[in-house]
């Protein structure tokens, strides 16, 4: 089970976060509003099946996905992407091929999530605290 995944995380520190939203192609003004946003990521699973919503004052996105098999995502800045997630301990892959291509993985530990964003050779770090 992917018990410790599963909850509500708040975003609580954010490194190079604009220079990733250029990497993959976000205008200025896009990236000025999604710098300010500090979003929460909801988490369920059951078995296999993940749902991970993320929720911002500006846009709430939802994926749900099984493990290791593709499937149709929309980026919250808009791309259209086709997208495998793994899962490998306790650390889940999220990886996207589209224009560009990008690989976010949420690595937990306890009541940290560090997630990296990468594309086109930069990396985003983004950690989240789980709620009580």
């Amino acid at each position: 089970m992917a018990d410790f995944a599963v909850g509500t995380w708040n975003l609580i520190h954010t490194e190079n976060f604009d220079e990733y939203m250029k990497a993959v192609g976000v205008g200025m003004v896009m990236r000025k509003m999604g710098g300010a946003l500090k979003p929460t990521q909801e988490i369920k699973v059951e078995g296999n099946k993940w749902h991970i919503k993320t929720i911002s004052t500006f846009k709430t996105t939802e994926i749900e996905f099984t493990l290791n098999t593709p499937f149709e995502e929309t980026t919250m800045d808009g791309r259209k992407v086709k997208t495998t997630c793994t899962l490998e301990g306790q650390k889940l892959t999220q990886d996207q091929k589209g224009d560009p291509d990008s690989l976010i993985t949420r690595d937990f530990d306890g009541n940290t999530m560090t997630m990296r964003l990468t594309a086109k050779g930069v990396t985003c770090t983004r950690t989240y605290q789980k709620a009580e």
